[in-house]
């Protein structure tokens, strides 16, 4: 007896330190197994008490008067698969007449403190059939991107979801995108991210980083061109609006409408092209809007005119030529002058870190979800990369992007520098590297001495 009492001791006192320490190893060792066990023993009750369930049906009710039996109970919802994962439960609800998706959506809060649960969220998967994800620990407090993901061509995997599922951002389905944070907020991580993820594929990354380089330049054996000023990103978003010009005539060479042609085998974008005859597809970010949008000048003006006139064109019509714009900013709003809100407009993709006002928020998810805005303008300070992702269905989530450091996202870029397309339209602005070994940058705060 006092072996087992001696043992039961340093189970308990294991599975506590895990608990407080390691809160995924005490999920894959212990948590997953008492929360099974719970959410199935009091489902029923659980459900009952958040108004899930819907009375008998009459005939029910009939055959127990005709065979003189009980009243039947109140049913819920009927479990259609149950499965633990490396955080938490699915479950697959199948609804009964008289509920909605709804019920179960505004349920979520009583159901994770029913289920003694961290987090419950649902989404409808048909029509009669609702998902719950329930996570047993705080997921984003440390980020651990899964060791097996669903990668597929232009699909990069960013960040980690609050329910446990990874965030993509798939240039196919969302073409362009914005990303708004205050400073120190964690949006120069979730960019290196995004890099080190297009970093393996074949694509050609442009940069427009107007702090100098900063940014950006490190990574810059990846780029195929990058512009440091507000001159060099005019003069490259012209050069980014010919080369689509140029896809679009590729395009139209190859449509192949004839009649002898299945209507499946026309071409409308390069994906529909051959694999010879397929543009390399190219990402373009932008370090930060704003840099590019202000002026001081009737030249500064006009310079800014071209550069939001070009970016507009390629948020237009830059998806069918494979020109995808991801776009960085602290502020994205009006104030930035004209043409701003029409860009904006053209950003399907919205992703807000910290901000430092509601204003801010708005400028994100104004139209799109209320609700994304208060989730926005609550994230703490202390905890840099969380972030709220939506697009213009109205759908969001909380991510948080693993930390990346730079030189973990520069040495990726280095291992797969050869990838590095050479694009006629942009050799001008291919950054030189010869230089960047010779030149040593001085540390000291002092002023350089000079001769």
């Amino acid at each position: 007896m006092t072996t087992f009492t001696v043992a039961l001791v340093l189970v308990v006192a294991t599975a506590g330190l895990l608990r407080w320490r390691r809160p995924a190893w005490y999920w894959m060792t212990f948590g997953v197994t008492l929360a099974s066990l719970r959410v199935l023993v009091r489902y029923a009750s659980v459900m009952d008490a958040c108004g899930l369930t819907v009375p008998p049906s009459r005939w029910r009710l009939a055959l127990a008067r005709l065979t003189n039996r009980p009243v039947p109970a109140p049913r819920p919802p009927r479990i259609l698969r149950f499965r633990p994962t490396r955080t938490g439960l699915v479950l697959r609800l199948g609804l009964r007449p008289g509920q909605d998706a709804f019920d179960v959506a505004a349920a979520s809060d009583r159901l994770r403190h029913s289920f003694s649960m961290y987090g419950v969220t649902s989404r409808e998967v048909r029509s009669g059939v609702v998902e719950v994800r329930m996570t047993g620990y705080d997921v984003l407090k440390r980020v651990q991107m899964p060791a097996k993901v669903d990668t597929r061509p232009m699909r990069v995997p960013v960040a980690l979801r609050e329910d446990g599922s990874v965030h993509y951002r798939d240039y196919r389905a969302v073409p362009h995108a914005l990303t708004l944070g205050a400073t120190e907020s964690g949006k120069s991580v979730y960019q290196r991210n995004l890099v080190a993820g297009l970093a393996p594929m074949d694509v050609a990354l442009v940069g427009i980083d107007c702090k100098q380089g900063v940014e950006l330049f490190p990574l810059a054996r990846r780029f195929s061109a990058l512009a440091d000023n507000p001159d060099t990103a005019a003069d490259l978003l012209d050069a980014l609006v010919s080369r689509m010009e140029g896809v679009y005539q590729l395009i139209r060479a190859e449509q192949r409408i004839t009649s002898a042609v299945a209507d499946a085998e026309i071409a409308a974008d390069i994906w529909d092209l051959p694999d010879h005859l397929r543009p390399v597809p190219v990402v373009v970010l932008v370090d930060e809007v704003a840099e590019l949008a202000l002026f001081a000048s009737k030249e500064e003006e006009k310079r800014r005119d071209r550069i939001i006139t070009a970016l507009v064109r390629l948020a237009q019509l830059g998806r069918a030529a494979g020109i995808y714009l991801e776009i960085c900013g602290q502020r994205f709003g009006s104030e930035l002058g004209k043409g701003i809100t029409m860009l904006r407009a053209q950003l399907t993709g919205r992703t807000a870190h910290r901000v430092n006002d509601e204003t801010s928020a708005n400028m994100a998810f104004g139209d799109i979800s209320p609700d994304a805005v208060l989730a926005a303008i609550q994230i703490p300070a202390e905890l840099r990369g969380l972030a709220i992702a939506g697009d213009s269905t109205g759908g969001w989530h909380r991510i948080r992007a693993p930390h990346t450091s730079l030189r973990q996202a520069v040495n990726t870029c280095n291992r797969h520098a050869d990838r590095t397309p050479a694009l006629p339209e942009l050799a001008p602005y291919r950054p030189e590297l010869a230089g960047t070994t010779e030149a040593p940058v001085r540390l000291s705060k002092a002023a350089p001495v000079t001769a």
